[in-house]
């Protein structure tokens, strides 16, 4: 049996409760203290994830397979962190890399994060950003000239100092974001009002020096994409910032079936250099929260650090606006947390590498070819409409053990097709999202036009499905409070809460310190009337939503 190979270490590295509130990754860190701490050796994790992923292919007899070496998952609500660390291995997403803190990203996991490139490339493209690419090098002096921007930074940096076999003039800095030398181009390029605005976006990897790491959610190197634009007034730049929260909010809900809130964030938790940043934060199934997107409107002070600046229409120079937005491989984390369940992962469709696994069932030999030759049609018929579909026609698993592989890795859909199916020319279909026999239908007609419209149907009905799920599990879990008393209790309960705010920065520290809560956004969607401040008794003008997060 895997589980006994589960090794402690896996998670106990990750249990700890002081370790769950780390700076997040994606609003990129602002001001926190850093603690040396000691970390046992890597290499447990590493065995453990090995040992459960190549124990499939050590029993005696591989044409009589039996569910023996069905891999393990800790049930979710008896531990939630171990219950994806599992899921991550068994469902073959990702590895720990040799370094601490790296992880290997895997096939599986990495078509995840091509179906969020596929769907946000277009995107950023119809609203007039271009792809290019910077250097993962950035002189140390860069990182100096924006005086908040090192403050949040610098205990994450990691550094080169020696090159060739020398010791370095300048240190250089591995990205950990890329606002400092995106400036120092912009300023070459950027002469006059014509030259604006301009609007860039790379696809890259950056490294933060991370104490505490968790496989996708907060890892020392990540692939993101990150966006960046100069504008030539205020407004424009506000507009731009709001406009890409927008595009990650649409695609969470539309794509991920994460039903995020986005709001703004607090003056304590923005971005180091921005005047104000954007948020979509994600409840997951622990109801931690997980920041899932950010958008920043940088104002000025990127551009009067690095002296970036236009001739206007008066021909006044002026220093540009700026905005910087990003999303990153936390979000296939995020798609874990939100729907997996104790089977495995659960995609949804639109995310999904494969939508669909054809699984064929024979007995006798002389079986074999029909349902062979009956999958493989079903198989092209669904290919040619588009739908991503693999047919598992290996004769060294069981069906049952198919089915339960199938389910770990997440795919919305089974069709099963066996001797009796050939002969009425027709299958079996199975919902991932609805489990045992009530998400199974017989006897549906192998005619294409037919199992074209009732897959897509299908596929339509569980993407729906799952953000309903999502949505109505979010809003079960946030608690409208009206003192701090209130607060408390929710977040003791493990809750959201929801309630008017107009207290200071010392205050939220408070909070933050005495619940483990933050602000995690002031949302867009605010209640309407007058709002007494649940810590001050003050007039508020709006809602804050506070919880513990990733």
């Amino acid at each position: 049996m895997v589980s006994s190979l589960r090794l402690p270490s896996l998670t106990s590295l990750f249990s700890s409760p002081s370790i769950l509130r780390p700076p997040p990754l994606l609003c990129r860190p602002h001001h926190h203290h850093h603690h040396k701490l000691s970390f046992p050796p890597p290499l447990p994790l590493t065995a453990a994830f090995s040992s459960q992923t190549t124990s499939a292919s050590t029993t005696e007899n591989p044409k009589k397979q039996t569910n023996q070496d069905q891999k393990v998952i800790t049930p979710r609500s008896h531990d939630f962190n171990a219950w994806y660390l599992d899921i991550i291995a068994n469902a073959e997403l990702a590895d720990y890399g040799p370094v601490r803190g790296t992880m290997v990203i895997r096939p599986y996991g990495y078509a995840i994060w091509e179906a969020i490139q596929d769907y946000l490339n277009v995107k950023f493209k119809e609203t007039g950003h271009s792809n290019m690419y910077f250097p993962q090098f950035i002189p140390f002096s860069f990182i100096e000239k924006e005086a908040s921007h090192v403050e949040g930074f610098s205990p994450e940096l990691a550094l080169v100092t020696i090159g060739g076999g020398k010791e370095l003039e300048e240190k250089l800095v591995v990205r950990p974001t890329s606002e400092t030398i995106v400036n120092h181009m912009f300023t070459q390029w950027i002469h006059s009002y014509r030259d604006l605005p301009l609007m860039v976006n790379q696809w890259a990897n950056v490294t933060r020096w991370e104490m505490r790491t968790k496989p996708f959610v907060r890892t020392l190197e990540f692939l993101w994409q990150e966006g960046h634009t100069a504008h030539a007034n205020s407004e424009e730049a506000e507009k731009e910032a709001l406009q890409m929260i927008d595009v990650y909010t649409k695609f969470a809900y539309e794509h991920a079936a994460i039903p995020v809130i986005a709001g703004r964030k607090s003056k304590a938790e923005t971005f180091a250099g921005a005047d104000r940043t954007y948020t979509i934060e994600a409840m997951m199934g622990d109801r931690k929260a997980l920041q899932a997107g950010t958008s920043h409107n940088l104002g000025q002070n990127f551009s009067r650090a690095f002296g970036t600046q236009f001739m206007d229409e008066n021909g006044e120079r002026q220093h540009v606006w700026q905005t910087s937005w990003a999303v990153s491989t936390r979000f296939v984390g995020g798609i874990i947390m939100t729907h997996g369940d104790d089977s495995g992962l659960m995609l949804p469709p639109k995310v999904a590498p494969i939508q669909v696994v054809i699984v064929p069932i024979w007995k006798k030999e002389d079986e074999k070819t029909g349902v062979l030759n009956a999958a493989s049609s079903v198989k092209n018929i669904l290919q040619s409409a588009g739908i991503k579909v693999k047919l598992d026609d290996t004769d060294q698993r069981t069906p049952g053990w198919k089915f339960n592989f199938w389910e770990m890795k997440g795919v919305p859909l089974r069709i099963e097709i066996g001797p009796r199916d050939v002969l009425s020319a027709s299958v079996v279909i199975s919902r991932r999202d609805v489990p045992g026999k009530q998400g199974k239908v017989f006897g549906i007609s192998m005619e294409p036009s037919i199992l074209e419209a009732y897959v897509k149907d299908k596929l339509d009905e569980i993407q729906s499905s799952l953000l309903g799920r999502a949505t109505s599990f979010r809003d079960s879990n946030i608690v409208d409070v009206s003192s701090y008393d209130e607060l408390k209790a929710a977040i003791t309960l493990g809750k959201w809460a929801r309630g008017p705010w107009s207290a200071s920065d010392a205050d939220e520290q408070r909070v933050k310190e005495e619940t483990g809560a933050t602000i995690r956004c002031f949302p867009f969607e605010q209640p309407q009337g007058t709002k007494t401040c649940l810590m001050t008794g003050s007039p508020a003008e709006e809602v804050a939503i506070f919880a513990k997060s990733y």
